[in-house]
């Protein structure tokens, strides 16, 4: 369901009850649905009546166990009967099965206790000193474990207020303004998207003690932009699902001179390395995986072997993000491990060639990504939103890079697009834009 009441009612409800909850994307098809419900064998879909036709769909595909469905409103109906508790309940028990995005490949749940979901609250709640009296905005979906995990659950243990709703622009502005919210957290493209309001210097965010923001890479002068709309208050948080999620944080006073970083400690509770592929730490400047130990870690996927033993190495939860620390130990994502573009034998991170793309005044936004070469292994494309919808000649795009890449860096194709595509979560899907070539 969309974020509503009953979806933190419910969700409680499944937890007092012994069972385990799935958070299911209101946007899914039926054929997205139908992988959840089979992987995970939920016994229970309770849904918002509006999305009848995808549940119905879900529940007629092959495979699918014996699951009931049941509109969330008639539900509430029952709220009268004092349920009958189990009494062999355990804070190590299974929680949460919170099925990763699946930017390649089918989503995947990772699976975590009563524990790890408690350890997650507590640390934002902790790290962000939230208190009784704050209001803290979800207008991201509830089903991301950022929103779940960090902000409702985070609130809640604190004792704060949940403001719900569902993620528009102005919706997001006029929320803050009228709930007078003391948090806020987005993804970094749900925010961009806000400044863009021509009205934006009509709204009241004084309320305002702290904007959020994580699940997917900022640009320098992205986040700068959004500091000088937005105030100095901001926080970029750094985790992944499988950590709860958890990670590092960059807080306020650091963000005038290190935006674009993560931060340079982990926060309550968890640990971080960075590491080559041998497993030893790398020294400051150099790139390597990101790894994490946590108390709020999964305890693995949900009926996947293989893949746990491929994340969980000795208790560290491998990212899959490549990044490096600066003398000073801040710590700057580079890349995804599976982004990572090869050509002639030299690695080439996407990420560093997008942020100086993202300084031309054409460029809105861009994807940088590998495609095949017969010579050189792979060949770097940058697909692009022109700014105002007019396009800018490949070549000055080309000599606006090679002043600040390496030769070898400059993507040798400028594709111009209408618009990035992005999964429900806000991440960028460059494997669509990769099929053109493929």
């Amino acid at each position: 369901m969309p974020n509503r009441p009953e979806m933190a009612v419910g969700l409680f409800a499944v937890w007092k009850l012994g069972g385990v909850v799935v958070p299911a994307n209101p946007r899914f098809t039926g054929f997205e649905l139908a992988h959840l419900l089979r992987d995970s064998e939920a016994s229970l879909l309770v849904h918002d009546p509006a999305l009848a036709p995808q549940v119905s769909e879900a529940l007629g595909a092959e495979g699918i166990p014996a699951a009931a469905a049941v509109p969330a409103p008639e539900l509430l109906e029952e709220h009268g009967r004092e349920p009958v508790l189990p009494d062999d309940l355990s804070s190590a028990d299974l929680a949460e099965l919170i099925y990763t995005s699946g930017t390649t490949g089918a989503p995947k749940g990772a699976a975590h206790t009563h524990d790890s979901v408690y350890a997650t609250a507590s640390m934002f709640a902790y790290e962000m000193s939230i208190r009784p009296g704050d209001r803290v905005l979800n207008v991201m979906p509830m089903t991301f474990s950022a929103v779940l995990n960090l902000t409702v659950l985070g609130a809640t243990y604190a004792g704060a207020t949940n403001v719900i709703g569902n993620y528009t622009p102005q919706l997001m502005a006029q929320l803050i303004q009228q709930e007078r919210c003391t948090l806020a957290f987005g993804a970094p493209v749900a925010y961009l998207m806000m400044l863009k309001l021509p009205n934006l210097h009509e709204y009241d965010f004084s309320s305002v003690k702290s904007w959020t923001y994580g699940g997917a890479p900022m640009s320098r002068e992205q986040v700068l932009a959004m500091r000088e709309r937005l105030g100095p208050n901001l926080y970029c948080l750094y985790g992944l699902t499988e950590a709860g999620p958890n990670g590092t944080f960059l807080d306020p006073a650091d963000h005038e001179k290190h935006a674009g970083s993560v931060g340079r400690r982990a926060t309550v509770n968890t640990e971080i390395r960075i590491v080559d592929d041998e497993g030893r730490d790398v020294a400051p400047g150099e790139v390597g995986e990101v790894l994490l130990r946590t108390t709020s870690a999964m305890t693995g996927y949900w009926r996947n072997e293989k893949a746990t033993r491929e994340t969980i190495v000795d208790g560290w939860i491998r990212t899959g993000d490549l990044a490096r620390r600066d003398e000073e130990g801040f710590i700057y994502i580079v890349d995804r491990r599976k982004d990572m573009v090869i050509v002639g034998g030299i690695n080439v991170y996407p990420r560093e060639v997008e942020e100086a793309l993202a300084t031309h005044p054409g460029v809105e936004e861009c994807a940088v990504f590998g495609i095949p070469h017969p010579e050189w292994g792979e060949t770097i494309v940058a697909a692009y939103v022109p700014r105002g919808g007019a396009e800018t000649p490949a070549e000055e795009l080309r000599s606006h890079c090679a002043a600040r890449l390496a030769e070898y860096k400059i993507p040798r194709i400028f594709e111009p697009v209408p618009a990035l595509p992005r999964n429900s979560n806000g991440k960028v899907l460059k494997h669509e834009l990769r099929k053109r070539w493929l």
